[in-house]
C-alpha cells in the first residue's frame, strides 16, 4: 500500500491510500480520484516528505523537513474540520469492528493468512502483524490483505 498527499485544482489538500503507484495512475486516468471537499476530479500528487524506517525496527527515522515555501496547506475551514472528524470517527468504528469481530493472530498473521488462502485451514476473520515485505509477498501470492487504519490518536 502507498499513501499519497493529493491536491485538487482548487487547492484542497487531502491524502489517500492506493495498492500501488500504478493503481493510483490508473484510477487518476479514469477520473476515479476526486477531492473529498469539492468533488473535483482534477487531482495531482503533492510534494511529500518520505517516511524512512530505521534499521532498529519499526520506529520511523525523522523525515527531512520540507520548506514551507514548497508546500502551502490551505487554511482549515469548519467544513474541512467536520469532514476530518467524521472520517476519523468512521475509521475508528471500522477498526473497532475488526478488533471486536476478528482474531488477533499477532506475528502469525502471514502464515495464518496463507493457510486460509490455500485452504489448509477454515476461513475466519483475522488481523495481526506483517512487515511491508511480508505484506507484499502475500499480495503477490493473491492473498487479500489490508492494513488496519492507524489514526493520529493511536500514536500518542
Amino acid at each position: 500500500m502507498i499513501r499519497y498527499n493529493l491536491r485538487c485544482e482548487r487547492g484542497h489538500a487531502f491524502e489517500s491510500w492506493f495498492q500501488s503507484s500504478a493503481a493510483y495512475e490508473a484510477q487518476e486516468k479514469r477520473r476515479l480520484v476526486s477531492c473529498p471537499a469539492c468533488g473535483s476530479a482534477k487531482v495531482e500528487r503533492a510534494i511529500m516528505a518520505p517516511q524512512i524506517v530505521s534499521k532498529k525496527g519499526r520506529d520511523p527515522a525523522p523525515a527531512a523537513p520540507v520548506a514551507a515555501t514548497e508546500v502551502t496547506a490551505p487554511a482549515s475551514t469548519p467544513l474541512m474540520m467536520a469532514q476530518d472528524r467524521e472520517l476519523r470517527t468512521k475509521l475508528k468504528e471500522l477498526r473497532d469492528h475488526i478488533v471486536k469481530n476478528a482474531d488477533n493472530v499477532g506475528e502469525r498473521f502471514p502464515n495464518e493468512a496463507r493457510k486460509m488462502h490455500y485452504g489448509d485451514i477454515e476461513h475466519r476473520p483475522i488481523y495481526g502483524e506483517a512487515s511491508p515485505e511480508e505484506a507484499r509477498s502475500l499480495i503477490d501470492e493473491g492473498v487479500e490483505v489490508s492494513p488496519l487504519p492507524i489514526l493520529p490518536d493511536d500514536r500518542n
